[in-house]
């Protein structure tokens, strides 16, 4: 353990080696509150403790910063653990969310309740992953576990995570972000003015026993005990602390903290932003605000027993979105802040009927319309929101071609939705294995079309997401398709507009087979598609109604860029050959000290063709340069994933050089039959 000198109220205490039950060590470090003039003794102070869980290298971050040092300011130790097999922590992962890395989990909160610095009340904060461990070590109900913040987080790793969707596979995400990233993320090495005598049998035991999680999520392709172990969702009862929930419309997981506030039974608070997968307080499109203010508010009641208000206030705090110009690098989303006690409960249903129309009543009619399956259709849809600072949908008409597409009229007055809709369709199809994609949109008087949320189901997972049965050619099926949540306001003169295809490319990994594609109509077939209505708030003309809840503004965004001749989002058009790519580009750079600073970059190139869906490839690179005084060390993973009708193929090359001399290089190869994929 090394103590750092104290600054501004807080003191920085490095590399605390918790126990685990079977003898492996974690690594923890801790802002600690200090008085300023030394009178007291941090180490037998007792305080509250909120607590980070994630494998992302807190050794990576400069002491005093981030919202643990805010947390020790106000009084709280702001402490971060490396899981098991990253970082510091000793052990090794093959996989995220483990049952032994949730077990470690609870054991370290028991552990640190017994520290004469701590008061025994500890919560968990985290957004992505450290949301994940918050819900999951909550389930396990360890005996000081208080409250826990859980930002961004999922309740079921198979229905709503980065891997499946709706019984499809995802795409680009996990070879050009998250899946590939970790490969050389678990391999970097700890740094020896911290880790002392155990760096070298850290970093050979890390780069020699971890392994890639990627292999083992193409490996279980339908729901079953393997993504179980890390959802509460079915039991939400084994929650038994306090829990406030934070998520965002844009971000990735826009349903799991609806689904989770509706059935947990403990005191509980739901905040919905307009925000992708980036803090409240810098996320795109804004408002922004700062979030850490309302975390600490909370805190104040559950980890210190102040009685400040705030279980009096509103449970539910969302934003309601409405139209603006669909541009990929806005910062802002026009809406209002609304309040609500619980979840509003309402509903409204429009039938599809001929000509491209959504109607209120269903019609006498019989139609069928029919549509090509082209597994590039998507591109305008954005990009899956997972932590890719990039990636909002812009106007839809250029996708909208190649889908089936039914209209409301103008409206003539406003409408209000808040929670998930659902899209049931009577249809069709020419091949056994075929997805279906349902996108929501507002248009405006000129024609534009600004998605508002969109739903998939693979077709073989019709009746279960377990054992999928493949689909009869010609055959009459209906479907339901879950639409993901949204809060969102339709203004008088706006349409409303469902397009069907059966593609969300570059988020969902083409099905192999080519086809066409029929969607039925009639009073024995009846396709709609259902919203969750809630009242409508007053506003004069087209203006948004009043915020009905005020918050801290949170910090300026501009839209992410690189250098001007460094193009971060591109899709791409090969006309000869007929395919159609997906290039991203991302770096970053961590100054951790005056000796070191961590660089990193993420590049990948995708491509599907137009003509053979079963053709689809994704290359991911992922280098990290740890720049020090004494030297320089490369961490470099490229990861290769390609699909045939029958398979998925994986290459994983990992290579660490040591000032530019070879180190070490594993390598993974790997086939994997398609499960109705």
């Amino acid at each position: 353990m090394i103590e750092f000198e104290p600054k501004d109220g807080v003191r920085f205490i490095k590399d605390v080696r918790v126990p685990t039950a079977d003898g492996v060590e974690l690594s923890l470090d801790m802002h600690v509150p200090v008085e300023a003039d030394g009178s007291q003794d941090w180490a037998t102070t007792p305080r509250p403790l909120l607590m980070e869980y994630i494998p992302y290298r807190k050794d990576d971050s400069p002491p005093y910063s981030g919202y643990h040092n805010d947390f020790a300011q106000h009084g709280i130790i702001g402490a971060r653990l490396d899981c098991r097999g990253s970082g510091a922590s000793g052990g090794v992962t093959a996989d995220e969310y483990s049952v032994q890395e949730q077990l470690d989990g609870a054991a370290a909160i028991e552990w640190l309740a017994t520290q004469p610095w701590c008061t025994g009340k500890i919560g968990m904060i985290g957004a992505s992953y450290g949301g994940f461990t918050a819900v999951q070590i909550a389930a396990l109900a360890p005996e000081h576990l208080t409250t826990i913040i859980p930002i961004y987080f999922t309740d079921d790793r198979y229905t709503d995570d980065c891997h499946y969707r709706g019984g499809a596979m995802r795409c680009y995400y996990d070879i050009g972000a998250y899946g590939a990233s970790m490969i050389g993320m678990n391999a970097m090495p700890p740094y020896p003015e911290y880790s002392g005598q155990d760096w070298a049998r850290l970093w050979e035991e890390h780069i020699e026993q971890n392994a890639p999680y990627l292999l083992t999520w193409l490996a279980n392709q339908t729901d079953g005990a393997y993504w179980r172990s890390g959802s509460i969702r079915d039991r939400y009862e084994e929650i038994r602390c306090s829990v406030f929930m934070i998520g965002g419309w844009r971000d990735g997981y826009p349903n799991p903290p609806l689904r989770t506030f509706e059935h947990l039974i403990v005191p509980k608070r739901l905040l919905m932003g307009p925000w992708n997968h980036t803090r409240p307080n810098a996320a795109i499109p804004g408002p922004r605000v700062d979030y850490v203010s309302e975390v600490l508010r909370w805190c104040d009641h559950w980890l210190k027993g102040e009685d400040n208000g705030v279980m009096e206030e509103p449970a539910v705090q969302v934003y309601m979105q409405s139209y603006d110009e669909p541009r990929a690098d806005r910062t802002e989303t026009r809406g209002y802040w609304r309040a609500e006690q619980d979840l509003p409960m309402g509903e409204r249903i429009w039938s599809l009927a001929t000509g491209g129309r959504l109607i209120d009543e269903a019609e006498d009619q019989e139609g069928v319309d029919c549509y090509r399956y082209n597994p590039t259709v998507g591109t305008c849809g954005g990009l899956w929101s997972g932590g890719v600072p990039y990636g909002l949908p812009t106007d839809q008409r250029p996708d909208e071609i190649h889908s089936l597409n039914y209209t409301t009229e103008s409206l003539t007055e406003p409408v209000e939705i808040l929670g998930r809709g659902q899209v049931t369709l009577n249809i069709r199809s020419t091949a056994p294995v075929m997805a279906f994609a349902a996108r929501l949109s507002d248009v405006a008087t000129d024609g534009t079309s600004a998605l508002v949320c969109t739903g998939v189901l693979n077709a073989t997972r019709r009746t279960s997401i377990e054992e999928p049965q493949p689909l009869t050619p010609g055959q009459t099926y209906e479907i339901t398709i879950d639409l993901d949540a949204t809060g969102w306001r339709f203004e008088a003169g706006q349409r409303i507009r469902l397009s069907v295809c059966s593609a969300d490319f570059p988020n969902l990994w083409p099905t192999p087979y080519a086809g066409e594609n029929d969607v039925l109509f009639s009073k024995d077939y009846p396709s709609r598609v259902t919203l969750p209505t809630v009242a409508v708030r007053d506003a004069e003309g087209r203006a948004t109604p009043g915020d009905e809840i005020d918050f801290k503004p949170g910090d300026d965004a501009e839209p992410y860029r690189e250098a001007p001749n460094e193009p971060v989002w591109q899709i791409v058009r090969d006309v000869m050959g007929r395919r159609t790519g997906l290039t991203t580009l991302q770096s970053n750079v961590s100054r951790v000290s005056d000796d070191m600073e961590v660089r990193n970059k993420r590049t990948l190139d995708l491509w599907v063709s137009e003509d053979d869906p079963a053709n689809a490839s994704a290359k991911g690179r992922h280098t990290r340069h740890i720049v020090r005084r004494d030297g320089e060390m490369v961490v470099d993973s490229i990861c290769n994933l390609r699909s045939t009708v029958d398979a998925f193929h994986c290459t994983i090359d990992l290579n660490i050089t040591v000032d530019d001399l070879p180190h070490a290089q594993r390598r993974w190869v790997q086939s994997f039959p398609r499960q109705l994929l």
